[in-house]
């Protein structure tokens, strides 16, 4: 309409926070304000545009910017859509509380409406004397929403394709004898994992640029990395041969993008029908960056496994910028979520696969395994199986802790006990060491879990679930 110009240029060009008080002002200040402050070659457009409008109608005529348009959304997300080879970003203009008295306010976000303001509202919005009053069931709405509830129940989806849990071995075995690091043997487990079909097609890997340096480089080369269409195998600089093709997913340096893909590929079988084995890598004190990820993901019910290695400050040759301090704190207080920090290879190994197990139940949870990259000698461990019937020790690892070094019965000097997880296990041996020459005799407890989930009952068939590696 004639002066609609002008009062585009006034809108566009005030502050934001000079538009945002308009919508709290009534029709005359209103009317006073965006005409007496315009620039003066716009007043008389400006005051001629406002004439048409009644003071009562100007706070909806100001406020009514099209930002919370759900037709105009869509239309540009169609715009965006209809040229994909170029990037496109779409601004959208909010107004925080818009359509409440508290609309556009500074301070609103702590705001609350009265009893007298809600009561209003509620007049508005829903039915005076049923609030909770659905559409008739013969109008559009109503069939709509019927349908929608028909689709997204779940009594009426087909039951999602489920992994069986008995597929996941409860181990691989041998036991290794030389030095080695939970890292590695993180690693080696992930690329026998990849040799039992019936559950590595199902496992998705993904990492924030570190899958090398995290472990995955072997399950990558035997499964491959994820892409919508096929590739040429080729040889990346440096890095040696890789698959470009298959089921792992590189991220770029995203922690945050991390967590949200781990929270979507673990609620697959809810949202998809497909059962899927989410398993992820990140440095440990990176797990902060996508904290708010993480919460969201466990709290929505996700089950997935992610590895933060290295983790611990024992780690020199990582740098400074690579010790976690805090990221155990938040494996044991976020509800949701099991964290493990196991010390030898083979309890490594025992604890991926019942994480992969757990997820599998409905009302499984997500797992964190804090890994180190520093080796450690396996000694201590075989010599615990040599003592201990090795399925009942797995159970032990499984329920949370288990003692790796009694005192000597009836020995001399006081008895205490130690208690100590991951990489720090070598550093509770030596103070055994370092008491027994004060004749101070001491156990060992390995506490590598918060708040264990229980394990399923033993496998029903001959080998107990072992898988034997491939010569």
């Amino acid at each position: 309409m004639p002066g609609g110009e002008a009062l585009e240029r006034r809108i566009d060009g005030m502050p934001n926070p000079e538009y945002q008080s308009l919508l709290r002002k009534n029709g005359a200040e209103i009317r006073s304000l965006v005409v007496d402050n315009a620039p003066a070659g716009d007043r008389k457009a400006l005051a001629g545009v406002f004439e048409a409008y009644e003071d009562a109608a100007l706070p909806a005529l100001i406020g009514d910017l099209g930002g919370h348009d759900l037709g105009d959304m869509i239309a540009a997300l169609e715009r965006a859509d209809a040229d994909p080879e170029r990037p496109t970003v779409i601004f959208a203009f909010t107004v925080k509380g818009w359509g409440l008295p508290i609309a556009g306010h500074p301070m609103n976000h702590s705001a609350l409406l009265s009893t007298a303001q809600v009561d209003e509202l509620r007049g508005e919005l829903a039915d005076a004397v049923d609030e909770w009053a659905g559409f008739a069931a013969e109008t559009a709405e109503g069939k709509l929403c019927r349908s929608s509830a028909d689709r997204l129940t779940e009594t009426n989806a087909a039951a999602p394709d489920r992994v069986d849990p008995y597929a996941i071995p409860h181990e691989f075995g041998p036991v290794t004898t030389r030095p080695a690091s939970s890292q590695d043997a993180f690693a080696r487990a992930l690329q026998d994992i990849a040799n039992v079909d019936e559950v590595a097609r199902h496992i998705v890997t993904t990492s924030p640029d570190v899958s090398i340096s995290t472990g995955l480089g072997g399950w990558i080369n035997k499964r491959g990395v994820f892409s919508p269409q096929t590739e040429a195998v080729y040889e990346i600089e440096d890095a040696g041969p890789l698959k470009w093709a298959g089921q792992h997913i590189e991220l770029g340096i995203s922690e945050m993008n991390l967590f949200l893909l781990l929270g979507q590929l673990g609620l697959g079988a809810e949202l998809h029908g497909t059962q899927l084995l989410p398993i992820g890598t990140v440095y440990d004190p990176f797990v902060c960056r996508g904290l708010d990820a993480l919460i969201y993901s466990v709290y929505s019910g996700a089950r997935f496994v992610f590895a933060g290695t290295p983790s611990g400050v024992s780690l020199s040759r990582e740098g400074g910028a690579h010790q976690s301090a805090i990221t155990a704190s938040i494996g044991m207080e976020l509800p949701g979520l099991t964290m493990w920090e196991p010390c030898y290879a083979l309890e490594t190994e025992w604890v991926l696969l019942h994480g992969l197990r757990d997820i599998v139940r409905v009302d499984g949870e997500a797992h964190y395994l804090r890994l180190s990259t520093t080796p450690v000698a396996q000694d201590a461990f075989t010599a615990l199986l040599e003592r201990v019937d090795r399925a009942e020790l797995r159970d032990d690892v499984l329920a949370g802790g288990y003692r790796l070094v009694e005192a000597e019965a009836g020995g001399p000097g006081s008895r205490v006990v130690i208690a100590a997880c991951g990489a720090m296990i070598p550093q509770a041996l030596a103070a055994r060491e370092l008491l027994a020459a004060e004749d101070i005799g001491a156990s060992i407890v390995d506490r590598q879990c918060h708040e264990p989930r229980p394990a399923l009952p033993r496998a029903p068939n001959a080998h107990g679930g072992v898988a034997k590696r491939p010569s």
